[in-house]
C-alpha cells in the first residue's frame, strides 16, 4: 500500500464539482444566459424537490493557521448587521429572478464562523430568508459551530428556527497541535457544547477532524479519537489537511513542511482513524466521512441515494443550489457561479442591486456527462455508461487512463462500467481524475490542488 501511496499522492481536485473551479470557462460565460437557465432550473425543480441554500458567513475572531476557507478576521462585531442585510438583498435578487415562491429543502450555514454572529442577528438573517419562501416540513438545516463561541443561546435560537444538525470543528485534541494551528479548545469545552446541543434537541452532531496537521502523531491521534468516542457524534468528517501556502498565504506559513507528517506517516494516521472508527461502530461513507447506523448519510449510502455538491456530501437531491454571501458558489444544474470573495466588494455590488458574481461556467453536453460519472464515483464508488446518453469520447479517453489503476487493483472495468475496489477507495480522487477531460486537455503549469492522499 505504501508504494501505491507514493505513486498516487499527487495534486488532485476534491471534485465537489465538475469542471473544477480552475477549469471553468469564464471567457464564454454569459450572465444573461445564466439568469435564463436559473429561472428554467427553478421552475423545473422547485415543485419537485425544492432548492438548497448555502450561506457563507466569513467572519472569524482569530486565524486558524490550517484553514483553507475564505474568511475575514476581525473582532469588530459591528460588521454583522451590514453583512446580513447584504445577504438578504442578494436573496431578494434571486427571488425576483425565480418569479415564483421558493420551496426550501436544505440550508447550510458555513464559514468562516457562523457562530461569530449573535443569535439575534442569525434570527434576522433566517427569518428574512423564510419570509419570501416556504420551508418544507422535512427540510434539512445545519450549521458549522466553533466550540469556542457556540453558546446555549445560539443552539436554542437555531433549533427554534428549524435547525437539527450542527457540525463542530474539532480538528485535533492534542494541545501541541491546537497551539500551532491556533485553535485552542480543550475537550471539556467541546463536551459542554455537545451536551447543550443534545439537551436542546439537536439530533445530528458532526465532528470535523483533520489528519496530516503539523506535529500530529499516531499517539496523539489515538488520544483524540478516544476522546471523540466519549462524546460519540453521529457523524465524523475525517479530512486530509491541504497544505497550500501558495494559495492561503500567511496562516499556513506559520510552520513548514518539516512539521507535517510525511506521506506514509499521514496515511497511517488515516488508517488508524479508520480502524478506530470501525471498532466503535462507524461505517465509512463516500470519501472522508464516517457515520453511525441511523445517521441520514448512512441511510442514504445504504440506499444508494448519497449526493454530492459544493456543500460536500448531502442527502438532498436538489438540482438548484443557491450560494449566498461572499465567495459562495451556486449550481443551477446547467452552470456554476461564484460571488465576490472580498466582503467590501460583495456588499458594494449587492447594494447597487446587482448579482455579485465574479466568475461562472455554463456546462456543455460533455460536462454534464462527466459531471454525472464523477459524482457517481464519489458517492457510490461506481459508474456505468451502458446507455447511449451516458457515453462520449471523453469517457473512452478516461478508460484508457484507468488501465494503470486497474493493473494496480484500484478499479475493475467490466461491461461498460467501472467499480472502485476496497483497495482503491483511498485513491478515489485519482480515479475521478481519469475522467477529468478539461484537466487533461490543459494540465496546470503550477500546483492548483492539494495532494490526493
Amino acid at each position: 500500500m505504501m508504494n501505491l501511496i507514493r505513486k498516487y499522492n499527487i495534486a488532485a481536485p476534491r471534485y465537489t464539482s465538475y469542471p473544477t473551479v480552475p477549469y471553468w470557462d469564464e471567457q464564454t460565460f454569459n450572465l444573461q444566459t445564466w439568469k435564463t437557465l436559473l429561472k428554467k432550473a427553478f421552475h423545473a425543480t422547485n415543485n419537485k424537490d425544492g432548492i438548497s441554500i448555502y450561506i457563507h458567513l466569513p467572519f472569524c475572531e482569530k486565524l486558524c493557521t490550517y484553514c483553507g476557507c475564505n474568511k475575514h478576521i476581525t473582532v469588530n462585531h459591528a460588521v454583522e448587521e451590514p453583512y446580513i442585510q447584504a445577504v438578504l438583498k442578494e436573496w431578494a435578487l434571486y427571488v425576483a429572478a425565480f418569479e415564483g415562491r421558493p420551496r426550501i429543502r436544505e440550508i447550510h450555514l458555513g464559514g468562516g464562523t457562523p457562530t461569530f454572529f449573535s443569535p439575534e442577528n442569525l434570527t434576522t438573517l433566517l427569518q428574512g430568508i423564510y419570509q419570501h419562501a416556504e420551508l418544507l416540513p422535512d427540510a434539512s438545516l445545519g450549521f458549522e459551530g466553533h466550540p469556542g463561541n457556540t453558546t446555549p443561546g445560539h443552539l436554542q435560537t437555531l433549533y427554534d428556527l428549524g435547525f437539527r444538525r450542527v457540525s463542530l470543528g474539532i480538528q485535533d485534541f492534542d494541545p501541541r497541535v491546537q497551539e500551532i494551528i491556533n485553535r485552542l479548545q480543550p475537550f471539556e469545552m467541546v463536551a459542554k457544547v455537545v451536551e447543550h446541543a443534545r439537551k436542546t434537541g439537536f439530533t445530528a452532531i458532526n465532528f470535523d477532524l483533520i489528519y496530516g496537521l503539523p506535529l500530529q502523531t499516531a499517539c496523539g491521534m489515538q488520544d483524540t479519537i478516544d476522546k471523540v468516542m466519549l462524546l460519540r457524534p453521529d457523524r465524523i468528517s475525517f479530512y486530509s489537511y491541504a497544505h497550500v501556502p501558495w494559495i492561503k498565504g500567511v496562516g499556513q506559513r506559520r510552520y513548514s513542511e518539516a512539521d507535517l507528517p510525511k506521506d506514509e506517516e499521514k496515511r497511517r494516521l488515516y488508517e488508524l482513524g479508520k480502524i478506530l472508527f470501525a471498532k466503535n461502530g462507524y461505517t465509512e461513507i463516500g470519501m472522508d466521512h464516517f457515520a453511525l447506523p441511523g445517521d441520514e448519510l448512512f441511510v442514504a449510502a445504504e440506499k444508494g441515494e448519497l449526493h454530492r455538491n459544493f456543500m460536500g456530501y448531502t442527502v438532498s437531491h436538489t438540482d438548484l443550489l443557491v450560494g449566498l454571501g461572499a465567495s459562495s458558489i451556486g449550481d443551477n444544474g446547467y452552470g456554476y457561479v461564484q460571488n465576490e470573495k472580498q466582503v467590501a466588494a460583495y456588499q458594494e455590488r449587492v447594494g447597487s442591486g446587482e448579482f455579485p458574481i465574479v466568475r461562472g461556467h455554463i456546462l456543455d453536453e460533455e460536462d454534464q456527462l462527466l459531471k454525472g460519472h464523477i459524482r457517481d464515483l464519489m458517492c457510490t464508488f461506481e459508474t456505468s455508461w451502458r446507455k447511449a446518453d451516458t457515453q462520449c469520447d471523453a469517457v473512452t479517453e478516461g478508460l484508457q487512463r484507468l488501465q494503470e489503476l486497474e493493473r494496480d487493483g484500484l478499479v475493475e472495468v467490466v461491461k461498460n462500467s467501472v467499480v472502485v475496489t476496497t483497495k482503491g477507495r483511498p485513491f478515489i480522487r485519482n480515479i475521478c481524475m481519469a475522467f477529468d477531460a478539461r484537466l487533461w486537455r490543459k494540465l496546470p503549469e503550477s500546483q492548483l490542488f492539494s495532494k490526493a492522499i
